[in-house]
């Protein structure tokens, strides 16, 4: 997992459009469930949606981010959630395995994640599910790329999605049936440089992580200029295009 420090109000700017994707990743989870584990729970944000889909379950979410625990635990009064701080990519239930484990837009921050997956499934008792962006052609992050590079840095975290078809290929074995899909989300934001609020909660967070000063502020005006002419403001908000790669991987 990345190091770089979260800010749970930067990401939580457009939470409804990150929690979508979510909703309907689960709404594809076969079955009902009394314990659900959320790998990469963030700010917990994924809850609501949760006891939506499943009402009676007990929910523990995972995230090696304290920030991010820190106010989930503030925001989050069900008295049968619960959050822990650790490295969601290796957490493993000590005990009984969850009826069913989740996991929203985290994978991709895990190099070389697909190996892990068929381990995590079977952590599970009932399925396991998962969605990572797809987005990572896209100009948001060739424009991330073009500028930081003009600005001195290379070589920072990016992220790790593989094709859908490699999603289904280590997922599918006996005893399991997989669901591997895909979905462009056209998001309408609002407010002044709307894809750059978006990002720099997310994928721009390496690079910012690198700079400070009058040199951090140079590169976010020319960043946002960038992304204001690839993504243009319309009447009604700015369209970002985003694709999503999503699984579903329940026992027979």
């Amino acid at each position: 997992m990345t190091n770089h420090r979260w800010d749970p109000s930067q990401y939580l700017k457009f939470g409804d459009e990150r929690t979508r994707p979510f909703v309907d990743l689960i709404a594809r989870i076969p079955g009902d469930a009394r314990t659900v584990v959320d790998l990469g729970c963030g700010a917990g944000n994924d809850v609501a949606p949760l006891r939506a889909r499943f009402p009676g379950a007990a929910i523990h979410g995972v995230d090696s981010s304290a920030e991010m625990i820190d106010r989930a635990r503030s925001d989050i009064q069900d008295p049968n959630v619960s959050f822990e701080v650790a490295d969601a990519a290796a957490w493993r239930p000590d005990g009984a395995r969850p009826d069913v484990i989740v996991s929203n837009a985290m994978f991709q921050w895990i190099d070389r994640h697909i190996e892990l997956l068929p381990g995590i499934a079977d952590a599970a008792a009932q399925a396991f599910a998962f969605q990572v962006p797809g987005n990572q052609d896209a100009p948001s992050h060739a424009l991330l790329a073009e500028v930081a590079a003009e600005f001195g840095i290379t070589g920072y975290r990016t992220v790790d999605v593989r094709d859908p078809a490699e999603y289904l290929a280590a997922l599918h074995r006996p005893g399991w049936t997989v669901d591997v899909w895909e979905t462009t989300y056209l998001h309408v934001l609002q407010g002044a440089d709307a894809v750059f609020e978006w990002i720099s909660g997310t994928g721009a967070r390496p690079v910012l992580a690198r700079l400070d000063g009058a040199v951090k502020d140079d590169f976010v005006a020319r960043y946002k200029a960038e992304l204001n002419s690839a993504y243009p403001p319309q009447e009604y908000g700015t369209v970002l295009p985003f694709r999503r790669i999503f699984a579903v991987a329940a026992r027979n």
